[in-house]
């Protein structure tokens, strides 16, 4: 069995710049990513046609920022590693960037953010990388600190890999002493590869839990990639990376207030070194 990377080293040494251009550069990785990534928003439950404020944990190289920005939503990514945030301002991503360690609390002011999002990241809290490092305590500043800085309509929906039944539980009850409510989602539950869990918290009250992929109940159900990219055919969104959707993305940027680069004749033509 492969030797999970959250045993290997802290994450701020284990994504060293080595490994973020390798995580960045894999089609696979990136594959996934952006699917688990997909599941997360559509779990959000966002407003529809509305443009929210989200905020991305673990944010990395700025894939998961890519389908919010796909989704017309603004969005600010705090991650530790530095490696990986310089990787996310060399793909030029929208959303703003923050270099911070989640243990230690989510940095913003009270009612900021209309949701969050966190891929493949929560699991690196249930670990003791140094002496002074207490799990528990870890979480619940982390969830508390969350809890005050979304809107009391938000919601906030982790991918992550639990490592035992005992993570899971130490993960919830942290959360739900923060004040959240919710649970757990597993997607695929019946198959190994495809398995996914997800931590759908509400700040509002309790309220009906989504439902599960692959489970009976959804074998008739479209599978969510695929439904996405009707549902953008029909909206008549460009392609993404086309020329359009680059002037469409820059023009977002203009109105949010961002130094943005003027359009020329060579906007959206292929440039070497860039992925």
């Amino acid at each position: 069995m492969a030797r999970r990377p959250e045993h290997s080293a802290p994450p701020e040494i284990y994504y060293n710049e080595d490994e973020a251009k390798k995580y960045s550069n894999n089609s696979r990785i990136i594959e996934i990513q952006v699917e688990m990534a997909e599941r997360a928003v559509e779990l959000l439950m966002l407003p529809e046609e509305e443009t929210c404020l989200v905020l991305d944990i673990g944010c990395g190289s700025g894939l998961s920022g890519s389908v919010l920005e796909d989704n017309d939503h603004m969005w600010v990514g705090m991650d530790i590693s530095d490696a990986m945030l310089k990787i996310a301002v060399e793909r030029e991503v929208e959303g703003d960037l923050i270099l911070t360690d989640m243990g230690q609390g989510v940095p913003f002011k009270p009612g900021t953010f209309d949701g969050a999002i966190s891929i493949s990241a929560l699991q690196w809290l249930c670990n003791a990388d140094k002496t002074s490092h207490k799990p528990h305590k870890r979480l619940y500043k982390f969830f508390s600190t969350l809890f005050s800085a979304l809107t009391r309509t938000a919601r906030a929906v982790f991918q992550f890999y639990p490592e035992n039944a005992a993570q899971i539980e130490m993960v919830t009850e942290q959360a739900m002493k923060a004040g959240f409510f919710g649970g757990l989602v597993v997607d695929y539950p019946n198959s190994t590869k495809a398995k996914k869990y997800f931590l759908v918290l509400m700040t509002g009250g309790v309220g009906p839990m989504p439902k599960a992929l692959g489970t009976e109940e959804d074998e008739k159900r479209i599978a969510y990639t695929k439904k996405r990219e009707m549902t953008r055919d029909i909206r008549g969104k460009p392609p993404k990376k086309s020329r359009d959707w680059i002037l469409a993305k820059k023009e977002r940027q203009r109105r949010q207030g961002r130094d943005t680069r003027p359009d020329t004749k060579y906007t959206g033509r292929k440039r070497s070194g860039r992925f």
